[in-house]
């Protein structure tokens, strides 16, 4: 069907996850219609991600210039929606940081998703059978210009995740959903394999929350995460969107 049909391919490689619990009021206003918040163990997360966007390709096949490869971080958290008897479990945006307008641009038009664009730096290395990973994006703030770090440093070794673990959870949300102006919401599909993931010795975020992402968001990110892993990540393939 035409809702399934590829319009992103890429490679997604090192996505440092930093998950953090959070009361259901915080993103009650966020929830896309036709679902509902999705919870482990009984409990809501929502996640500061950054990763390695590679070999981006429109409609599977046409690499776009000068903007193939890229860094993201995003603030997400988790819903599902019900289709007959399949659950579908996703994914929802509260914003998302590319360091290219062009396709912040591309991603509003298409799927109204909450993409701004600000520079970005990474750092990624392996040293001793440790994996430290770093993303970095610039604002500025009573003008002066801020940098933002999420920073992860693997321990022990690269697995699949355990059946119903925290990991797997997050890990394995196939679809997204973006909220649409004048109500409604776009399903989209996201294929990818089974991710294998690394424990985190050591995780930080540091930056400007409030200026980022608000008061209440701030109020989150200055604590220390719930959980924090590395995934390894793989080829991804994101459907085109269908409006609900």
């Amino acid at each position: 069907m035409e809702a399934d049909r590829v319009f992103l391919t890429a490679q997604w490689q090192h996505l440092a996850m930093l998950n953090y619990e959070v009361d259901d009021r915080l993103l009650l206003p966020f929830v896309p219609a036709g679902t509902e918040l999705d919870r482990w163990n009984g409990r809501i997360y929502a996640s500061l991600v950054g990763f390695r966007f590679l070999n981006t390709k429109i409609l599977g096949f046409l690499p776009i210039p000068l903007h193939s490869s890229f860094d993201e971080v995003n603030l997400r958290f988790y819903v599902r929606r019900q289709v007959g008897q399949e659950t579908r479990r996703g994914v929802v945006f509260i914003k998302e940081i590319v360091p290219r307008r062009a396709i912040a641009f591309v991603a509003r038009i298409v799927y109204q998703e909450n993409y701004v664009a600000l520079p970005m730096v990474h750092d990624i290395h392996f040293d001793r059978n440790i994996l430290r990973v770093s993303y970095r994006w610039k604002t500025a703030l009573k003008s002066k210009n801020i940098w933002n770090t999420i920073s992860l440093e693997s321990i022990g070794n690269c697995e699949i995740p355990s059946e119903g673990s925290a990991e797997q959870f997050i890990t394995e949300h196939y679809w997204g959903y973006a909220g649409q102006p004048g109500g409604g919401c776009v399903e989209y599909r996201v294929a990818h394999p089974s991710w294998r993931v690394w424990q985190a010795r050591e995780s930080a975020f540091d930056g400007d929350a409030e200026g980022l992402y608000g008061e209440d968001w701030a109020a989150v990110l200055r604590r220390k995460p719930a959980s924090a892993f590395l995934a390894e990540g793989s080829a991804v393939s994101v459907m085109r969107g269908q409006r609900l």
